[in-house]
């Protein structure tokens, strides 16, 4: 196996389709009988013990769909502790380094979490901050997101800047992105965010105020911060804000959230309106509280304006000393499932979407408390349920890329659901470890995933499988 590792560290540069429900029969009928298996062989494609191989539950095909891009991170370090992303051919076994951070160490900078662009060959992946050491190590609300090009590896491209001196700038954030994903034209990235205002400000009052949410970053123009605190301010390429709106207290039985995540893109190009137009978006998990003060995980929808740079009615952009970044105008925000009154509340999952945008996915408990996978349209009514299992889905939902078929991981196997076709089918066999992290290749033939390798002379590895549909 040949692995080409052409550089070292280079310097930064500043640079509605309404499906029907399943009908009764059929519900009943999956219900008592075993499902159809149709088990395909497994290929295992990475077969190195020193390091796991880690796809994240991201984006990982190239364009082309013959590459895999992941990280190297350890068990006990994680993305702290991760000096490599790699790319690896599915085909051949040969690996690439796109990135790699030269004198690493425990407390960062760190990088892991890797995602191709849809349309160009590139990645985008977590970069923690240039002054980590003991005293300021690698954390959520220390990082950034780097771009790298296959035909330039090493030179990191910075998406979202980053200012932590007041007054603070539109179009940088002050804290850590994460779990990057290109849009399907490569012309937006969404992501999670955590906020190192914030949390000093929590760190000084003891109250809970570094709260989870979610952005988004356009190529719309740079960001430069001044450059007062080397190693902690970030100049970048893309235009970054927030747009789902958090608050430390949201009021029982409302729709205020205290925190977003467990966020995707809906569709390939948004979600149908009931007027015709499509409308970008992203599907996330939020955090309300019941009539009694508990908090409760809904699925709630965030509409994305063209226009990110114009700030909305709730605040500065770039947030306040006290204050979180506050969503551009037009970021409408709505709930779309209501769970806490019910006898199972809540849902869990990244809420994924079918490839037109007209179903979000998401794993929530069923009248038995058994957690199975359901839809809901972005323009809200009754959740549908579409799987019927006995016993707990483990999760891991992935959508096809131009049908309506899904796919995750129950029982330790991997198992598709083709809702047209009303048809549920095992497609490997259940094992002692799971599949995990499952992504769909471009063209819906392939499925990658992760899955533990134990080796006799060495710990269990995180390795990388692939089957063909």
């Amino acid at each position: 196996m040949k692995k080409t590792f052409p550089f070292e560290l280079a310097s930064p540069k500043l640079e509605l389709f309404l499906l029907p429900t399943p009908n009764p029969l059929f519900m009943k009928t999956l219900w008592n009988s075993s499902i159809d298996k149709d088990f395909r062989e497994e290929h295992q494609i990475s077969n190195d013990f020193y390091y796991h191989h880690d796809l994240d539950n991201n984006d990982n095909f190239s364009p082309n769909d013959q590459w895999l891009v992941y990280d190297t991170r350890t068990t006990e370090g994680g993305i702290g502790a991760n000096a490599t992303i790699e790319k690896i051919n599915i085909e051949t076994g040969e690996k690439v380094v796109l990135y790699h951070l030269s004198q690493n160490t425990v407390y960062g900078l760190g990088v892991g979490a890797a995602s191709y662009a849809h349309k160009h060959n590139q990645v985008i992946f977590i970069h923690g901050l240039f002054n980590c050491n003991k005293n300021t190590p690698y954390e959520q609300w220390r990082r950034t997101g780097v771009i790298v090009k296959d035909n330039h590896p090493g030179t990191p491209i910075f998406m979202d800047a980053r200012d932590t001196n007041h007054p603070f700038t539109a179009g940088a954030l002050r804290g850590g992105t994460h779990r990057h994903e290109w849009s399907a034209d490569d012309r937006w990235i969404g992501f999670t965010y955590n906020d190192a205002v914030m949390k000093k400000l929590e760190d000084q009052t003891g109250i809970h105020q570094n709260l989870r949410t979610i952005g988004v970053s356009k190529r719309h123009r740079p960001i430069s911060p001044d450059n007062t605190k080397p190693g902690e301010q970030v100049s970048a390429e893309w235009f970054s804000v927030l747009v789902a709106q958090v608050t430390v207290n949201p009021r029982p039985g409302s729709d205020d959230i205290s925190n977003a995540a467990g966020d995707s893109w809906i569709g390939k190009s948004g979600y149908k309106k009931p007027d015709g137009t499509r409308q970008m978006a992203r599907g996330f998990i939020g955090t309300v509280k019941n009539n009694e003060g508990k908090d409760i995980d809904e699925v709630f929808v965030v509409n994305i304006p063209e226009n990110i740079h114009i700030p909305g009615d709730n605040g500065p952009l770039e947030g306040t000393e006290t204050t979180m970044p506050s969503p551009p105008q037009g970021a409408y925000q709505q709930r779309l499932t209501y769970t806490a009154a019910t006898d199972f509340p809540g849902c869990q999952g990244i809420v994924r979407s079918a490839f037109d945008g007209s179903m979000l996915s998401f794993t929530a408990f069923d009248k038995n408390n058994i957690k199975q996978v359901f839809t809901i349209s972005p323009l809200g009514g009754s959740p549908v349920q579409r799987t019927f299992h006995a016993s707990h889905v483990q999760g891991s939902v992935r959508w096809h890329p131009s049908k309506y078929r899904f796919c995750y991981v129950w029982q330790n196997a991997l198992v598709s659901v083709h809702i047209e076709k009303n048809e549920t089918l095992m497609l490997t066999r259940p094992g002692e470890y799971p599949p995990t992290n499952l992504v769909w290749s471009h063209d819906g033939k392939k499925i990658a995933y992760n899955k533990i390798v134990a080796h006799k002379t060495s710990t269990a590895v995180k390795q990388i499988f692939i089957i063909h549909i």
